[in-house]
């Protein structure tokens, strides 16, 4: 039955994402919902000549706001399984993996990050837009994530009551008041890792690891109702997934990334294994770590570590083909997501 919780909405969700998948990209094309330009200018000011070579929007016309197939598909899952569960039956009745212990707060943050994400792809494809940030300025958007950020740590601080760590092989850490700080932190962080839609198939694949293995582990330590609402993502995730390998039909954008890092944040806090996450995510760090790189060194020593920034726009740069790096980002996140679900795992013990 266990089994058959998860899978069955995990099933669903990917249905439904390629059943609606036409109907939004159709609006999207419609509506030309693509950026009107190409990026002209990098994070420190200056002129972005090989990211404007990589970036070619305005000429392939594909468009944005693809991340409404996956945070769609899942919310429209978990109602469906809601309403079906108010039927009698035992059977129908534990499907339901709604729950206000696991699952309210991180389907909240998934529809408040999905809404911002929207405005801020919206603003960026009808030209108004702050030249730099291709939509909201970066401080409006980091304001926002920091307002989400401070709700769900009081949510967890004062309703949940969960302020305990798991650091694994030691034991447990007792954040209290710490807390907070340290949710904040570990959200703005996590976010900065959005950058990572940068190719076709990249995002997409990258995202399903990460949450299949944080499903995995919620699941082992029986939380049912937070790994079944996990790999509802995961099916949504394969339903964009299938549509945006190369050719993409459309990118993910910040409707999607923003709702899914925040959102992975809060699941990663509902499972105590928050410490873990930047081995799983591992793809996310080191795109969001270059590009930090990046703009240090050339703030500090002018000059560039990487041809371009983030990290996989570095090797297609080089000349590596992008299914080439986004096949190998793949490989790597399933590597680091298996080690950081054995080390979560072992270092309950």
């Amino acid at each position: 039955m266990d089994i058959l919780k998860i899978f069955a909405p995990t099933t669903v969700a990917f249905i439904i994402g390629i059943l609606i998948t036409p109907i939004i990209s159709g609006f999207l094309y419609k509506h030309q919902m693509w950026k009107k330009k190409s990026v002209a200018v990098a994070t420190d000011g200056e002129v972005a000549t090989i990211s404007q070579k990589l970036h070619n929007d305005e000429e392939r016309k594909t468009p944005r706001m693809g991340g409404v197939v996956i945070w769609a598909s899942a919310i429209i899952t978990i109602f469906l399984f809601w309403l079906i569960s108010m039927f009698d039956g035992p059977t129908l009745s534990k499907l339901n993996f709604l729950s206000r212990n696991q699952t309210w707060l991180p389907i909240f943050t998934l529809i408040i990050g999905a809404l911002v994400g929207l405005v801020d792809d919206y603003f960026s494809v009808t030209e108004r837009y702050d030249q730099k940030a291709g939509g909201l300025s970066s401080n409006k958007r980091l304001l926002a994530i920091f307002i989400i950020s401070l709700i769900g740590a009081w949510w967890f601080y004062a309703k949940l009551e969960m302020t305990d760590i798991i650091i694994p092989f030691w034991g447990i850490w007792h954040a209290n008041l710490l807390f907070i700080l340290f949710f904040i932190i570990v959200m703005l962080g996590t976010y900065s890792g959005g950058v990572i839609d940068g190719l076709d198939g990249l995002s997409g694949g990258v995202f399903s690891i990460i949450f299949s293995a944080y499903g995995l582990i919620a699941y082992f330590q029986n939380q049912l109702d937070l790994s079944a609402f996990c790999f509802v993502l995961v099916g949504g995730l394969l339903a964009f997934l299938w549509f945006n390998i190369p050719p993409a039909r459309f990118y993910m954008s910040e409707t999607g990334t923003m709702a899914l890092t925040i959102t992975l944040v809060v699941i990663a806090f509902l499972t105590k294994q928050v410490l873990v996450l930047p081995i799983i995510a591992f793809p996310l760090v080191i795109s969001s770590g270059s590009s930090i790189i990046q703009l240090l060194s050339k703030r500090f020593w002018h000059k560039k570590v990487f041809l371009v920034a983030p990290l996989h726009h570095h090797f297609q740069a080089l000349g590596w083909p992008a299914y080439k790096v986004v096949m190998r980002y793949w490989v790597i996140g399933m590597i680091f997501a298996s080690i950081g679900i054995i080390v979560a795992l072992l270092g309950l013990k």
